[in-house]
């Protein structure tokens, strides 16, 4: 019987590295390492996690497109040392503002054909966004998203790349399985008597660590536990090294909280509620599953098993239909 394996591409490039490089040899050296069961495999996403990969990657490549239109727009300005109105810079209505800059007809030209893509990438964005939160709502996704998102910094696009890069949680045996996955862990060199750490290794998965750090730096910022653990730690170390250590740790707490589908223990559930209401309302959910909004808050802080019978958003107070139950 037939069947392909996929291997580790660093692990076997360790195993099977040699001065004569062919395609012969390197098919002659995996079949060896094949037959010796010495092939480090990786694991094959099933067909959803793929999916929501390719998606994820999709709207990751918007967002740098329409970083790049920006500062080639910014740019434009810094040349010709131009001062910017007020209000939003890039907004539909700010198209006439450029047309009459003083520029000439090539430059013109340029800062239309910017505008015009830059504008495109936003609905083409946003239509992502919508379909993201329609898979968000599949029974794949749709009972780890609470989970995720109890915690700081985690809204449902940030929630919904992790899931995607994590793929099936069982398959990480500990926090430290999935630190090392997203290459937050520290390097070691530990021969003989000596030890030594050093920085965090980066052989990972880089969409994980990025999204780690951001939710670090919006934790530290509006969290107390998450804000006292960074003052901690960035009077010992440097404040760069202090919010890879905070996302580090929170990497960990994910380990958990998805293992264990439980509530973090620093969880606040009136900003968990806020956040779920939001969820709701921005991606208009009401679409997607056949609920309110407040009937939606109410079933995400049953899934979590948080008991709350009213949250407040501003000056408004939202009382849920029925009070919750612990689970």
């Amino acid at each position: 019987m037939k069947s392909v394996s996929v291997a580790h591409p660093l692990m076997v490039k360790l195993i099977s590295s040699a001065r004569l490089k062919t395609d012969s040899r390197d098919t002659l050296n995996l079949a060896r390492l094949l037959a010796a069961n010495l092939i480090p495999e990786v694991w094959i996403p099933p067909p959803p996690v793929r999916e929501l990969r390719a998606l994820v990657a999709h709207r990751q490549r918007q967002v740098k497109r329409s970083t790049q239109l920006r500062n080639r727009l910014h740019s434009v300005l810094h040349r010709h040392n131009i001062q910017r109105p007020r209000g939003k810079l890039f907004d539909p209505q700010q198209v006439a503002w450029w047309s009459q800059l003083p520029l000439s007809a090539s430059e013109k030209l340029m800062v239309r054909h910017s505008l015009d893509e830059l504008h495109r990438l936003a609905a083409c964005k946003k239509e992502t966004e919508m379909e993201l939160a329609r898979l968000g709502c599949t029974p794949t996704w749709l009972p780890h998203l609470p989970f995720l998102m109890q915690l700081p910094g985690i809204g449902l696009i940030t929630a919904l790349t992790l899931l995607a890069a994590i793929g099936d949680i069982t398959r990480f045996p500990g926090p430290k399985q999935l630190v090392g996955y997203a290459g937050l862990g520290s390097s070691v060199h530990d021969s003989g008597q000596t030890h030594r750490t050093g920085k965090i290794t980066r052989q990972g998965r880089r969409d994980i660590r990025h999204a780690m750090i951001e939710c670090a730096w919006t934790a530290v910022l509006h969290h107390p536990h998450w804000h006292a653990e960074f003052a901690r730690l960035a009077h010992r170390i440097a404040k760069h090294k202090a919010i890879v250590a905070v996302a580090r740790k929170l990497l960990v707490v994910i380990w958990h909280v998805l293992t264990k589908h439980e509530v973090a223990h620093h969880t606040q559930p009136q900003a968990v509620a806020r956040k779920f209401y939001k969820w709701a309302a921005e991606y208009r959910l009401v679409q997607f599953l056949d609920c309110s909004r407040l009937e939606f808050v109410q079933q995400q802080l049953d899934c979590l098993g948080i008991k709350l019978d009213e949250f407040h958003i501003g000056q408004q107070r939202f009382i849920l239909t029925q009070p919750s139950v612990s689970g």
